[in-house]
């Protein structure tokens, strides 16, 4: 039996030195880096859709995008101010170059007639293409690089200053609403088009032929987003309250729902009826919006056009003009999204801390999709709030969405200004790296353990800094099909990475682990600290018995015990036992005091030591997580201290009646420790401190000689104060009333240690007379 419970015991200890990194959950597959991965909120790995860049603009921010029949985006750029004209090759030209520092929002009618709205103070444009025109020849794709459009040289700045229009188009100011911002368009099924506008929270609504009327005046700041419903009614989100209205052709409007939140930033609206409401910010703490630097207008290379292009240049912000707000930027308290169903009720269905709302829209698969920032990620959301992070672009931002051909979405992003397509197959083959984690040992690497289904194929790979570009291993492949031994170089860091191919089934990944044992390294003391008179009470034990207790309790003044309490860790998180030994001054072995401690702190009665100097020493294992042959230990001392539980003895106590005084002499011994200080008491009065012989209390024998007064027979039934005046040593007498108390008197005397400790005796003095007797 004792050599079975040995086994178990060893085969504990062995079975704590192997540990395991999981990741099975969206917040930890969140840490790694997607190339066509999408993560579930369940915790699983997936194909995304394919999902490329197919057009990298001169501008930073674009912040609106629309398309027309035949599957051409349009898209309304700012810094500088651009409408770019997006064919699905990548082939792009410029329609529209303006004044304005940014063209805000677009949207296109069933005949490809643009209307696009500038800002600040801006106008409302429209575009139209000319009969009969050529197709012009176009600027070529750019390559998907995800790389930052190169500034012009310095001799090209006058170049870059001027743009080549595609000259196949028309421009003519449609309307202008004289406010400051122009937020939103939206056309109606008669072919109104409708202007959401900042500074007063109107909505106009301007006819085919360009006459224009106030539609709606909120009594909002800002009119931020507008959609229309299945039955034609216009929906719009404000900027200040988070309301999100229902207007009818009437202009009667009813405020369906008050967000939480400040700003309402996209609206969209599915097959079924439902309308669903991205919002934003904190109205406690409204964020103050960062302008785009208006520099980099300049920063713009012209556009081949074939024939003779129509040339505009573009004149710098005259002074004085406020420039527009970048939506969202800056804005604190993260974003939400609610769904609100046909009958009226309203439910948050998305909320993320981090990741700000800018567009939304329902795809033709009736998925709900969410365009972000400052991560540009987009998330599928489904009605009972599953979600899926379902794609990353190389740019910060998500801002808008539109139809492309053959049921694909365009997606324009801002910083930088790109055209992405994202279609409705899934990706062919993607891949997905764990974030690096951190052994904080040296280790070696086991099996992996991974649940998944599919063409999946793993690698690893290992160094020695936390960044992998850093001199690291290479990709090493673990075969999944035999023992799944993870063939990465013994190393402090690890990361895993895996490949998803499309097939049948699809593949899928819900769980990555890999087992590591640490280097055992030993545990760390960095101080024992010794607090002779004081003690700690019983800490309350951890529910897991693996772990214990590292805070300490508060120390409680108390005489007859000592505490002490010592700083101990383990850089591999073992579990840690202690044993405590003590030493006194001139001893040469050290002895065992207690054994066994699993806290960081213990506390023994002092009585349990003689007095006298003594060090103690704490020695720290790591033995409960190892085997005996592998656990290692470290140790320390303390400083010294002393231990003093004898009180002082009061000896030699004397005293005889002189005149109208009595004369006291008594020694105070203690073997430990110097007398601190004595006192006496005259017929239970208060207690007097009296100086030794010399007036210097710092030896263990002190000798005392004083004169105390006696009180008088006119002074007994008075004040205790007057009855025991002060009392002075032999050179200080003080002179007595004349008429003595005849009466015997009891004198006690008591003698402190400099420990505290304290001895006594008493004398009871009789007159001459009364001894006689």
């Amino acid at each position: 039996m004792r050599i079975l419970l040995a086994l178990l015991l060893s085969t504990s200890a062995l079975a704590q030195s192997t540990k395991l990194w999981q990741q099975s959950k969206f917040d930890e597959f969140e840490k790694g880096t997607t190339r066509g991965v999408a993560i579930l909120n369940s915790g699983r790995l997936e194909l995304a859709p394919a999902f490329r860049p197919i057009y990298t603009s001169p501008s930073t921010y674009l912040w609106s995008i629309g398309s027309d029949a035949q599957g051409n985006a349009y898209v309304a750029a700012g810094a500088p101010a651009r409408i770019y004209r997006v064919q699905p090759d990548g082939r792009a030209s410029v329609i529209l170059a303006p004044n304005e520092l940014q063209v805000q929002s677009l949207v296109v009618d069933p005949n490809g007639v643009i209307f696009a709205a500038t800002s600040p103070d801006g106008k409302v444009y429209k575009i139209e293409r000319k009969p009969g025109a050529q197709q012009p020849a176009p600027e070529a794709p750019t390559q998907s690089t995800g790389t930052a459009p190169v500034a012009p040289a310095p001799q090209q700045k006058e170049e870059a200053s001027r743009v080549a229009l595609d000259p196949n188009y028309t421009t003519s100011v449609f309307f202008e609403p004289k406010t400051k911002y122009i937020w939103a368009l939206a056309l109606d099924r008669e072919g109104r088009l409708y202007v959401a506008t900042g500074d007063r929270g109107e909505i106009f609504r301007v006819e085919r032929n360009g006459a224009s009327s106030t539609f709606f005046k909120s009594d909002e700041a800002h009119i931020r987003a507008l959609a229309f419903d299945n039955t034609g009614n216009l929906i719009a989100g404000s900027d200040g309250s988070g309301l999100i209205y229902r207007i009818a052709a009437n202009g009667e409007a009813f405020v369906l729902y008050g967000a939480p939140k400040k700003e309402v930033t996209a609206i969209a609206i599915d097959k079924g009826g439902n309308i669903y409401a991205a919002a934003a910010g904190d109205r406690r703490a409204p964020a103050t919006p960062i302008t785009p630097a208006p520099s980099a207008v300049t920063g713009v290379t012209p556009l081949p056009s074939t024939g003779q292009p129509q040339v505009t240049p573009i004149s710098p912000a005259p002074q004085g003009v406020s420039v527009i707000p970048a939506p969202l930027t800056g804005v604190s308290g993260g974003s939400e999204v609610y769904r609100i169903a046909p009958d009226g009720s309203p439910k948050r269905i998305w909320s993320s801390r981090e990741d700000l709302v800018y567009s939304l829209v329902i795809d033709d698969n009736g998925r709900l999709l969410a365009g972000t920032g400052n991560k540009g990620k987009v998330f599928s959301i489904a009605q009972n709030g599953n979600f899926t992070d379902l794609l990353k672009a190389s740019a910060n931002q998500v801002i808008g969405f539109a139809r492309g051909p053959n049921g694909t979405l365009y997606a324009a992003t801002g910083n930088l200004g790109k055209v992405f397509l994202i279609e409705d197959a899934v990706q062919r083959e993607a891949a997905y790296e764990s974030d690096v984690f951190d052994a904080k040992n040296f280790s070696r690497w086991g099996r992996a353990e991974v649940l998944a289904r599919g063409n999946i194929e793993l690698f690893a790979r290992s160094g020695n800094v936390d960044n992998p570009d850093r001199n690291w291993s290479p990709w090493r492949r673990i075969d999944l099909a035999k023992d799944a031994y993870t063939d990465a170089p013994p190393a402090r860091f690890i990361q895993w990475r895996a490949v998803l191919r499309s097939g049948n089934p699809a593949p899928s990944i819900d769980s990555v682990s890999i087992n590591y044992q640490p280097k055992n390294v030993a545990p760390e003391i960095d101080d024992v600290i010794v607090t002779v008179g004081s003690k700690f009470q019983s800490a309350l034990r951890s529910d897991s018995s693996s772990q214990q207790r590292t805070d300490t309790p508060t120390a409680t003044r108390d005489s007859d015990y000592v505490a002490v309490r010592w700083n101990a860790r383990d850089d591999n998180d073992d579990s840690l036992v202690s044993s405590i030994y003590y030493r006194g001054d001139n001893e040469s072995n050290w002895k065992l005091l207690k054994a066994d401690v699993s806290d960081r702190f213990y506390s023994f009665e002092s009585a349990l030591l003689p007095d006298g100097g003594y060090t103690l020493r704490v020695i720290t294992s790591d033995a409960p997580s190892h085997s005996p042959d592998d656990a290692l230990s470290a140790e320390r001392e303390s400083s010294r201290f002393e231990i003093d539980s004898t009180p002082p003895q009061v000896q030699n106590l004397a005293a005889v009646f002189e005149a109208d005084q009595l004369h006291v002499t008594f020694v105070a011994i203690d073997s430990s420790s110097p007398i601190r200080r004595a006192e006496f008491s005259l017929n239970a009065g208060d207690w007097q401190v009296v100086e030794p012989v010399g007036e210097l209390s710092d030896s263990k024998l002190e000798n005392y000689d004083l004169y105390a007064p006696l009180p008088t027979a006119t002074t007994v039934s008075e004040s205790n104060e007057a009855a025991t005046p002060a009392v002075k040593g032999r050179r200080g007498r003080r002179q007595a009333p004349p008429v003595a108390n005849p009466n015997e008197q009891v004198i006690v005397v008591r003698a402190y240690d400099r420990s505290g400790n304290m001895g006594s005796a008493k004398l009871v003095v009789r007159p001459p007379t009364q001894a006689r007797q």
